[in-house]
């Protein structure tokens, strides 16, 4: 999916850029009905009404989509009838129809057209859209949706244009390398989806405007060098201090060459290697 740009007849269309929706499927303008539910925005709050996720609010209203992340209807073939857009992320979604009239939305890969089959279940073909365990995909494949546990349905490697790569199997784990550059053990009985997640195109965006930000749910965010000495630890100072100590957050703990990790996490012992830094 490519990217539209706009002569600048305004400030703020000099700098858009957003997407030009050329892999969606033209007849499907609204979700499928039976997939969506109400979606209920809190602009940060919990269920006190205190805020505990700042710069939320506001924003379009829109219904979610129901993502088959599990893809757990084994050997039964699915045709593909739609690419959808998703508002609630940044990857574009497949409407699947199987044999059954059973109707379920994964999220589309690169490649995936209209018309084309897809499969979940030991003993799939090798194609792009198709679910296997990990023990059944070929190493130095690409994969996406990928589960960290059983049954647990895909966690991680989900966003616009990412993909794993499968790197080897030792035993009753297997080698994979994430987006982040990250090597982990995954157990070999999860299930991963073959090929790299579509719209591509995602990190080329430009919103061009603060307005598009809002209808997004985002609110405005203020520097802390600009703020008092008590709404952060960087704020006061006589002129344009630039805070006067270390970058925190505003809590307090170190923003720069601080691990937040907890060093004794259950999950550390899966982790081969780290994150380049």
């Amino acid at each position: 999916m490519g990217t539209k740009t706009f002569n600048a007849r305004t400030p703020s269309l000099r700098w858009t850029a957003i997407s030009d929706f050329s892999e969606l499927s033209p007849k499907h303008k609204r979700p499928e009905k039976s997939l969506t539910e109400s979606l209920r925005h809190n602009g940060g709050r919990n269920s006190q009404g205190r805020m505990v996720t700042r710069r939320r609010g506001g924003g379009h209203r829109r219904r979610y989509r129901i993502i088959d992340f599990k893809r757990d209807k084994r050997g039964i073939d699915g045709k593909v009838i739609a690419i959808e857009y998703d508002p609630n992320r940044t990857a574009n979604i497949a409407l699947i129809e199987y044999t059954d009239k059973e109707r379920r939305y994964i999220l589309a890969p690169v490649g995936l057209q209209v018309g084309a089959t897809v499969r979940s279940g030991p003993g799939s073909e090798i194609q792009t859209g198709n679910a296997l365990p990990l023990s059944d995909i070929p190493l130095g494949s690409q994969v996406h949706n990928l589960e960290l546990a059983t049954n647990r349905g895909g966690q991680i490697v989900r966003s616009a244009g990412a993909f794993a790569i499968l790197m080897a199997r030792e035993g009753q784990f297997a080698n994979v390398r994430l987006p982040s550059g990250e090597v982990r053990l995954i157990p070999v009985i999860c299930y991963a989806t073959l090929g790299q997640v579509g719209n591509i195109d995602h990190e080329n965006l430009s919103l061009g405007k603060a307005g598009r930000n809002r209808w997004l749910g985002r609110r405005p965010a203020s520097r802390a060098v600009a703020k008092n000495p008590v709404d952060h630890p960087m704020g006061g100072g006589e002129g344009k201090s630039s805070g006067g100590r270390q970058p925190t957050s505003r809590s307090g703990i170190l923003a720069k060459g601080f691990k937040t990790r907890r060093k004794k996490k259950h999950s550390s012992k899966y982790i081969v290697s780290g994150r380049p830094r």
